[in-house]
């Protein structure tokens, strides 16, 4: 895989796509609007368009009958797109409806459904990107994805990567990311973990070089060992958000008492602390401290909990904590055994309240009622 970070590549293939092939010249036209009148009332019509953004995208698309246009909206919705998905696709990529659906269309729907990806995946994909659809299949996205395929060594986390981030059959990845993979490979960055990042994260490889290494180097500050995990998610953490932001996270948790010792201990230890969002992390520590009881010193330790879901999670499980406890099924509250009655799995969480339930009969029934009001 990573022979490919210093092998001389031809990335001609990826070279952007010239404005003449996204904008057909037999599209283009400098001509007043009247003479696009009926584009602009089809666009109007028959898109949803306002009649300012109709008048715009008229100067790249000009047509005289609505055949073609017809029978692209027609593909779309054969494909399960909405009238109004539709719409905003088109919206944000007239040109889509000068394709032909059975040459420019079909042909990378069945490619990315031949991947692995599934129909819902696809409709994301190109709801999400639309300008996807006007890039080449062959000088673009098929060795596009055959590149990200030799990386991740995997057809399956290819896949995961394109549905976490349609941006890298987009755009030209390769700018950036084979600099940003060597930056981690130089501080000592395993390639495993730096697979998963890639898997999982693939927009941070998209950063401009000197952001991503000013990223790994704050990371390397703060002694995350590279050879872990929680490098790479801190490298993520920091990518995500701005300075101003990561402030704004420090001063909520302070708010609540932790030391700015604490909160870096918990970042090295668990970077997904940092992930939060303040309302996240005000909901969290309202409902720990406030309604459980717990002291913000001892819920510091346990700052796993921040990356559960409260409606899925901590609110409902807690509430069957709190009734086995005032039930004399626990024997005392303490913030270790409740984390792990928040973290563990759901069967094992099942298993645990079917060996309460003869002693106090309905707690099955009670966490799923829980369950049910906080969804």
């Amino acid at each position: 895989m990573f022979n490919l970070i210093s092998r001389n590549l031809s990335f001609s293939a990826f070279k952007a796509t010239p404005v003449h092939i996204l904008f057909p010249r037999s599209l283009c036209s400098s001509t007043a609007a009247s003479d696009n009148s009926f584009t602009v009332s089809y666009l109007i019509d028959s898109c949803g368009f306002p009649p300012d953004k109709a008048i715009s995208a008229s100067k790249f698309l000009k047509f005289k009958t609505p055949d073609r246009a017809d029978s692209v909206i027609a593909f779309f919705k054969n494909q399960g797109f909405t009238e109004t998905q539709i719409s905003n696709l088109v919206r944000k990529f007239p040109t889509a409806l000068h394709y032909h659906p059975e040459k420019n269309l079909l042909p990378k729907f069945e490619f990315l459904g031949s991947i692995g990806l599934s129909h819902s995946d696809i409709f994301k994909l190109f709801t999400g990107r639309p300008n996807l659809l006007g890039r080449s299949l062959k000088n673009h996205i098929e060795p596009t994805y055959n590149i990200l395929r030799d990386l991740l060594q995997s057809n399956n986390r290819t896949a995961i990567a394109i549905r976490r981030c349609a941006w890298v059959l987009d755009l030209n990845f390769h700018a950036n990311m084979f600099a940003n993979m060597q930056i981690l490979l130089d501080v000592g960055v395993p390639g495993s973990k730096m697979l998963y990042l890639l898997t999982h994260q693939p927009r941070d490889f998209l950063a401009p070089t000197d952001q991503f290494k000013k990223a790994v180097e704050e990371v390397v500050e703060m002694s995350f060992d590279p050879s872990k995990i929680t490098f790479v998610l801190a490298v993520h953490a920091l990518r995500s958000m701005s300075k101003s932001t990561w402030e704004k996270k420090m001063e909520t948790y302070e708010k609540w008492g932790w030391s700015k010792a604490q909160i870096l201990l918990a970042f090295r230890i668990n970077p997904w602390c940092m992930m939060m969002s303040e309302e996240k992390i005000d909901k969290v520590m309202e409902f720990l401290v406030n309604k459980m009881g717990f002291e913000t010193s001892i819920v510091s330790k346990n700052f796993a909990i921040f990356s559960l879901s409260m409606e899925k999670r901590i609110i409902p499980r807690s509430m069957v904590y709190q009734y086995c406890l005032d039930n004399g099924l626990l024997k005392d509250k303490k913030i270790c055994g409740f984390s792990w009655w928040l973290q563990c799995s759901d069967n094992i969480f099942i298993k645990r309240l079917e060996r309460y339930e003869k002693e106090a009969p309905g707690v099955l029934k009670l966490y799923q009622e829980k369950l049910d009001h906080c969804n």
